[in-house]
């Protein structure tokens, strides 16, 4: 048999790699296979080379096997690092977020992501970064509004007239 060539094979690899990484039974099949390369003989570096992974990624594949058997291949959970927020504080950043800021003492009349990373520092002695914040408005079920600019010294009527969009019965 002659010897088939892939045109674009490192394109292809890209792509074949991608799809593997798609799902979790995808990713089931790769250890799967990358088992049957060690348990024919080849050893973990060579496995990791074919698979376009780390020598230490097949090892790991291989002891999960043996500790666990097939269910060890199987994608497992991916908690993540425990929050630093607990549930009390959470509701009490709730019941804060449906406040006004300025009834909280903050001079400007709407939460952002630097205000509440800014809040929990001061009350509740939590940091959180700024983009943390903007994912727990949306954990909580807001969304960030920005206050439309207001042009100094406009011409109210004007500006009904010039909107595109009419309020119905007025």
């Amino acid at each position: 048999m002659r010897k088939l060539i892939i045109d674009n094979a490192e394109v292809v690899q890209a792509l074949v790699r991608q799809e593997i990484v798609r799902s979790d039974e995808s990713k089931y099949d790769h250890r799967l296979h990358g088992l049957l390369l060690v348990s024919t003989g080849r050893d973990c570096y060579e496995v990791a080379r074919l698979l376009g992974r780390s020598p230490h990624t097949v090892e790991s594949w291989v002891r999960s096997f043996q500790n666990r058997g097939f269910e060890g291949l199987r994608e497992g959970a991916h908690p993540g690092r425990p929050s630093s927020i607990t549930e009390v504080v959470r509701e009490a950043i709730n019941r804060d977020l449906r406040r006004n800021p300025r009834e909280l003492g903050y001079p400007q009349g709407l939460w952002d992501g630097k205000l509440l990373s800014h809040h929990l520092q001061q009350a509740y002695d939590v940091h959180l970064a700024v983009r943390q914040c903007q994912r727990l408005f949306h954990a909580l079920g807001f969304r960030q509004r920005k206050p439309r600019p207001v042009i100094a010294k406009s011409d109210p009527e004007a500006q009904r007239a010039y909107k595109k969009t009419h309020r119905s019965g007025k």
